[in-house]
């Protein structure tokens, strides 16, 4: 006998052939208000052995090559869930029964790998100039740089780093595995704005089970189920830490701290440079204590804002403030000092003579 959320499952799943194509867009505006709906999918995906697995991946799947945009989100905020059963059932080496999971992962890494005309798709990122205030940094907390001649030359280039192409997998082994699953934590870091909460949360969840299954951590934190240690890739980690740097300042301080814990602990244990770097550094750019934010408020990170012109032009150094600023002090140091400072006049201008 079905259950209560086995029951809305299959309502969806009927619901979705039904619909018109010219009212999609309005059943995926209505369809992220379903709170039961997503509470039902995760136990599905959670329970390999469940009957509902194998449509569900076929419908999510469905919902992601749609074109809708609401659609293509509803899918992908179940992305961490299902590349924590993948990984799980791998380190299990019992790979058939997660095998509609890897056709759904497999699915959405090729479609984003191409253009909507079938070409490799190239992604470029910008890296910021320290020598310019970003949303991360502020170049006067930074320090004085040397204004050297190859600083100079460098100032204002920004360094664009590129990724791809990316050849299309007709299956996940061992030597792409990692490759395919960090892309695809790229894609879902990329959306990570539009994740409920409920997603957030999993994302935390399974960053830490990841990290610590198979090592004496996974005692501390009283997970069970899977023992076995399960690989990771320095690359995959700082996906990782991507997605728990935005939860901190979105309603899952306690999850997001315990995630990076844990990820800081595993990287040190395979002695990974790159999340090694990205965890002390948002580790030593947390506030002391826990971010008290509104879930359904403005999601936002605080930072130091530039100054706006009107307060430098106020203090702003001129030509005539250096000469009268000069001559001020050379006045003040006459009241304070008198012979002493006459004298060293003096001495100056003979050496300066001779």
């Amino acid at each position: 006998m079905l259950d209560a959320g086995s029951g809305i499952v299959e309502e969806w799943l009927s619901e979705f052939k039904t619909v018109p194509e010219t009212s999609i867009a309005s059943y995926a505006k209505n369809l992220k208000n379903k709170v039961c709906l997503v509470s039902s999918i995760y136990k599905v995906i959670q329970d390999l052995q469940n009957e509902l697995l194998e449509p569900v991946c076929h419908q999510l799947f469905e919902f992601y090559r749609s074109g809708e945009e609401l659609l293509l989100q509803f899918t992908l905020q179940f992305l961490p869930q299902l590349i924590w059963c993948y990984l799980a059932v791998s380190a299990s080496k019992d790979l058939q029964s997660s095998g509609c999971i890897e056709a759904l992962l497999l699915g959405v890494y090729n479609l984003e790998i191409v253009d909507k005309q079938g070409n490799s798709r190239i992604l470029s990122f910008t890296i910021p100039s320290l020598s310019k205030p970003s949303v991360y940094h502020e170049p006067s907390s930074i320090g004085s740089m040397a204004l050297t001649e190859g600083a100079l030359s460098q100032h204002g280039l920004s360094r664009v780093v590129y990724s791809g192409p990316h050849m299309q997998r007709e299956m996940l082994t061992a030597q792409n595995r990692f490759e395919v699953l960090t892309f695809l934590l790229l894609r879902y870091n990329a959306a990570l704005s539009y994740m409920p909460a409920v997603s957030l949360q999993s994302l935390c969840q399974i960053c830490s089970r990841i990290c610590v299954c198979g090592y004496p951590r996974q005692q501390v934190r009283k997970y069970r189920g899977i023992n076995s240690r399960i690989p990771v890739s320095s690359e995959f980690m700082v996906q990782m830490l991507t997605g728990i740097y935005y939860a901190f300042y979105n309603g899952e301080w306690d999850l997001a701290r315990k995630a990076m814990d844990d990820v800081l602990y595993r990287a040190q244990l395979e002695l990974y440079p790159e999340p090694l770097l990205v965890a002390n550094a948002i580790k030593a750019s947390l506030p002391q204590g826990a971010i008290k934010s509104n879930k359904e408020g403005t999601k936002c990170i605080q930072v130091e804002i530039t100054p706006t012109a009107s307060r430098i032009s106020r203090n702003a150094v001129t030509s005539m403030s250096i000469r009268g600023h000069r001559w001020k002090r050379h006045g003040v140091m006459l009241d304070d000092t008198g012979a002493e400072v006459q004298e060293a006049m003096v001495r100056t201008s003979v050496c300066c003579s001779r």
